[in-house]
């Protein structure tokens, strides 16, 4: 959760930076050529302006036009060349360069009296030229045309530093948002940090546990449900443990009395009551079996038994010798069915319960005279029991 808190807010101020930034580099490349184009371009027209007047007339070009041109080359950087009305070449600042202007369309198109401006990459140079060509007129008779050649060096020199200017200023911000976003998903995340740890060991049993009200409003208030809920928990088992102990205090003491007199009772009957007391007595102990799994059923912190194998057979034996003489009395017969030993899976007592449930409702139902008659099955890796009633006929 942290990392996708981080990522989102470090992710949405890339977004809000790209889209503030793009703009401004790509609209400060455009100002800067258009810039440069309009100065050489002012330029151009300022020196058709000092040749207008040697075109017009046919002469050459004054000694002052020649050192603005030099100095102008000298100053900038840039290449100058003037042609007459025909494309010849009047004046070079690179005369080394013996090319043919009349057929470049530039200057084709200054000599028909518009302004060409434009853009191109220089094999010899090695980089980009902007270039301009502008018309040397006057009184609508274009007299020849001068176009200025510039390296786009410095201008995109500059662009480049922009961006990187603007980079620089992107990683502080993205620096800056990363630390506030982390601050932040910290406040955030350290109270549910704590909460799930106060959780687990409120889960553990550890039931005095309490979780810190930190953290932003809805966090505190789900601190403090938690808080609630685990005193109403605590208050809930005490209850109960207060219960159970009361409960095994209520139960044992008769049973143990109950067994201390038939105890008694077996020293003092004779040989033909010494069956039905050691029957009572185990009755008494499987009563007290009882009584303290359901203690244990009722503890919050207690460990589920594991089922251990049993002999179902057996179980079922003890059961109906145990419910015979209700059933004497209600002149119904008990009757188990000679199977062989069935081993089942359940708890120590569970199948005892089982057993009594089936016999006690049994016996309710059963008509005078009828039989009751109980069976362990094996049904592949199932084991299942039996206690249908038959009446007379």
């Amino acid at each position: 959760m942290r990392r996708r808190l981080l990522s989102s807010y470090v992710v949405l101020a890339l977004v809000v930076l790209a889209l503030l930034e793009i703009p401004l580099a790509v609209t400060y490349a455009r100002s800067e050529r258009r810039d440069l184009v309009d100065r050489v371009e002012r330029d151009a027209v300022a020196m058709a302006t000092l040749a207008e007047d040697a075109l017009e007339h046919g002469g050459a070009l004054t000694a002052a036009v020649r050192r603005a041109v030099a100095g102008y080359r000298r100053g900038t950087d840039g290449r100058v060349v003037v042609v007459d009305a025909d494309g010849r070449r009047v004046l070079d600042t690179d005369p080394s360069d013996s090319t043919s202007f009349a057929s470049r369309p530039e200057i084709r198109t200054g000599l028909a009296g518009d302004v060409a401006p434009g853009q191109r990459h220089s094999a010899t140079l090695g980089s980009d030229l902007l270039y301009v060509a502008v018309p040397v007129a006057s009184g609508g008779v274009i007299h020849g045309a001068v176009r200025i050649t510039f390296p786009m060096d410095d201008v995109d020199r500059r662009i480049h530093r922009y961006r990187l200017v603007l980079a620089a200023i992107a990683g502080i911000v993205l620096a800056t948002a990363g630390a506030v976003a982390l601050t932040l998903v910290r406040w955030v995340t350290r109270p549910l940090a704590r909460l799930e740890n106060a959780a687990d060991r409120l889960g553990a049993g550890e039931l005095a546990t309490r979780a810190p009200v930190q953290g932003p409003s809805e966090l505190r208030r789900v601190a403090e449900t938690f808080n609630a809920m685990a005193v109403k928990i605590d208050t809930l088992v005490r209850s109960q443990d207060a219960f159970v102990a009361d409960a095994s205090h209520q139960l044992r003491t008769p049973l143990a009395a109950l067994r201390l007199r038939l105890e008694n009772l077996e020293r003092d009957a004779g040989e033909a009551q010494q069956p039905e007391v050691a029957g009572a007595l185990r009755e008494v102990e499987r009563l007290g079996g009882i009584v303290d799994g359901l203690l244990a059923l009722a503890r919050a912190d207690r460990v589920p038994a594991a089922p251990v194998a049993i002999d179902a057979t057996e179980v079922i034996r003890g059961r109906v010798a145990a419910w015979e003489a209700l059933a004497e009395e209600r002149n119904v017969r008990l009757a188990e069915e000679a199977v062989p030993s069935v081993a089942v899976l359940a708890t120590p007592g569970r199948l005892e319960q089982v057993l009594d449930n089936l016999l006690a409702n049994a016996l309710e139902v059963a008509p005078a005279g009828s039989t009751i008659r109980i069976a362990a099955r094996t049904a592949g890796k199932w084991s299942s029991s039996r206690s249908p009633t038959r009446a007379p006929g």
